[in-house]
Order: C-alpha cells, then structure tokens, then sequence
C-alpha cells in the first residue's frame, strides 16, 4: 500500500527486524546525550506484536480491564488490538468527516475516561475537512464493547486553524479526572500569529476542562482553579502555554507529573515536566526554541516568567521531530523504573529522562530504523511504540 509522510521530512528507512535489540549507545555531547554510568536505564529492545496498522498515530488503552490497545490511525480509523497479533474491525470509522490531506491533519487522539467500561463513551480530537480542530465526544453501539457509533458524536469544541500544520492533538485525563488537550501554535513557521505567547487564543496551549460534570447549556465546565480563570483577556480554559507543537504529552501515573515533548522549529527537540501541583506555566515559545533564544540570530533575549525545558537535544545527526512518551512503571523491568522514554520521528532514536537530584539525565538508548509517531501505555504500565512508516506495532522490552 502507497503511504503519505509528513511534508519536508525525510522518507523513512526500512525496519530491520521484528526484534531489535542494540547495546546503550554513547552520543555525542551536542545531541544532549551524556555518557553512560552505573544506575543508567538499560539498553532496550523491540519486540513486534502487529502489522498492518495505516498511519499510526496513538496508542492507549480503555481501562476496561480488557487488556486491548486502540491504535488511532490518522486517516480516521481505531481499531482494538487484541492479545496475539490479531486485529479487530475499526472501533470506530469517522474517516468520512476528517480532514487528512496534510501530513499534520487527521484523527489524532483519543481518551477514554476514568471508568468507561460502564459511562460507554470517550473523546476523539481530529481536524475536520475544513482544516479546524474538533474534539467530540462518541459513545459505544449499544452493549457491544468492539464498535463505537460514529453517528453518536456530540462536538464539544472547535478551533479554527489557520495553517496545516501543528495541530498538536493529543487528549488525555489527568489524576484530578479533568481532560487535558493539545494545541499546536496554528502552524506555518515560527509562530507567525504570535500565538504561542497570546493568552486571547488556545493555540499553542494545553487546555484542561471539565467534561465529566454536567455542564448545563455549556458544552463542558472550566475548573475553577484554572490558572487564568478571571483574568482579563486570557482564555480561562489555559492550563499551559508557550508551546509549539505538543507531539504527545503523558502523565506519570506514579508522581502525577506532566510530560511534554515539544517540537521544535529547526534546531531543537525539547522535554518539558511540569509538577503535580502546576499550572499557568509559559514554555517559552516562540520567544525559546528549547534553551536557546529564537530566532537563533537574536544574542539575547528575556527568559523572565518562562519555564526552561528539562532536557533538549539538536538536529545534529539526523534527529529532527521529537515524539513523547511515558514514565515507565511497569512491573517487569524493575531498571527502567521512573525512566521516561521518548523518541525521534525522524532519526528512530529512543532516549531515556530521568531525575539525577535536581539534575536530569538524558541518554541515547536505542537506534532503530523506524519512524516513531507514537508511544503507549497499557492498563499495567508496560511500553509499546508504533512505527509510521509500515504501520508496525512494538512492545518494549530489555535484551
């Protein structure tokens, strides 16, 4: 089948093998990668659990104790994946109103909420065939745990995009049982509409609204203590700003913690972590491109009130579109634990976060040939990532 890659990326190379296991890598300093040392996380490996995915874009799981994954693919499909390799019909086909002609555009992201296996419903964020931002609600056919109804959408909220690209997308719900949603800066270029650093507007933001509680004749609540509910001017729905593209965001289901992998626009790939007790925080973009003032031909430039991602790395040797993903607390590596593991879309470099102290350490783990899109999590805290380029589903393992 002929697939579509993102515009102005590299074509993806081949994967090797269903299992690739390499030894922890030494990188060099510019990538952001130290060196090794004892108490690091071990070196990884992938095991290959399902083909024939289109697109793979998300991969999360319903909390429904049935141990299925639910890959998003961009052009509008889920579908279950059940124990072994095979793969169910789609969940869910809403490929008739998304709007995928750019790399960027599609279905993607999905959440289910804290007890969905008895509400029957959960969140979808897709852009439409305008090119604008939707995130909708959906419910079960009835009974049947294995179809949702497409027909039983209800929109909850829309946002106008004014480019293609950087619609961000990722949704997911939070220890406090709120929905959190991604919003990349509108798109085109260094943030041309200024929107990253605008709190009039919800580009360039992750939001985070009440969709559990009845809201009246609103389509969902804004939690009171929300950082900028009451401020003049700002969107009271503003949980964080001064984003560029969110390609994935995860809560450590241990600390609470708020990870966010942010992409970056031509030089650096950035990790952002926002405490338990957050909120309000400005990531810096587009006055920040990682650690760096931006443009790169701007000396200096104020960091007043800006939140310093945790880790970065460069576009030096290959790496290009950070993909984010989870803090390992799973059971059956005890080495890996508190390891946040994250990758690059166009290298297929997979890199381990974790706290030093007051420090953080940030080592190169893995090379892969693949095209990382997403990374998952499943009810009992083990990894998965999803390779682009074939439609390829992996679990993570040790050597």
């Amino acid at each position: 089948m002929k697939r579509s890659y993102p515009s102005g990326l590299p074509r993806p190379r081949p994967a090797t093998a269903a299992l690739l296991s390499l030894s922890l890598l030494l990188a060099a300093c510019e990538r952001g990668d130290g060196p090794a040392r004892a108490g690091d996380p071990p070196a990884l490996a992938l095991i290959e659990i399902a083909t024939a995915t289109d697109q793979p874009v998300q991969i999360t799981h319903a909390g429904d104790g049935s141990g299925r994954l639910f890959i998003v693919e961009r052009r509008g499909t889920i579908v279950a994946l059940e124990t072994g390799t095979s793969l169910r019909t789609p969940f869910l086909d809403i490929s008739d109103r998304v709007g995928s002609n750019g790399g960027e555009q599609g279905l993607l992201g999905i959440a289910f909420p804290p007890d969905y296996a008895t509400k029957g419903y959960f969140y979808a964020d897709y852009t439409d065939t305008g090119g604008d931002t939707v995130v909708a609600r959906f419910h079960r056919l009835g009974a049947n745990p294995d179809t949702a109804d497409p027909d039983s959408e209800e929109i909850l909220l829309r946002v106008a995009q004014p480019y293609a690209n950087h619609n961000g997308g990722q949704l997911a719900f939070g220890p406090d049982g709120y929905l959190y949603i991604a919003l990349g800066d509108g798109g085109s270029g260094g943030d041309p509409q200024g929107n990253g650093q605008s709190l009039a507007t919800l580009l360039g933001k992750i939001l985070r609204i009440d969709v559990e509680q009845d809201p009246g004749a609103e389509a969902y609540l804004v939690p009171p203590d929300n950082p900028f509910v009451g401020v003049t001017g700002a969107r009271p729905e503003i949980w964080a700003y001064g984003l560029r593209n969110p390609w994935r965001f995860s809560f450590d289901r241990l600390t609470g913690e708020l990870y966010i992998a942010d992409v970056g626009q031509s030089r650096y790939e950035e990790i952002d972590v926002q405490p338990a007790a957050g909120g309000g925080e400005n990531y810096g973009w587009n006055l920040m491109e990682g650690m760096h003032c931006y443009p790169a031909n701007v000396p200096t430039c104020d960091t007043t009130g800006l939140t310093p991602p945790v880790a970065e790395y460069s576009h030096d040797g290959g790496d290009c579109s950070v993909t984010g993903g989870f803090v390992y607390r799973g059971a059956e590596y005890p080495g890996l634990q508190g390891t946040y593991l994250y990758g690059d879309f166009c290298s297929g470099r997979i890199r381990g976060l974790r706290r030093n102290g007051a420090a953080w350490d940030n080592r190169l783990l893995l090379e892969s040939a693949l095209r990382l899109s997403a990374f998952g999590e499943d009810e009992h805290g083990d990894l998965y990532l999803a390779d682009y380029a074939d439609g390829s589903i992996y679990k993570i393992t040790l050597p």
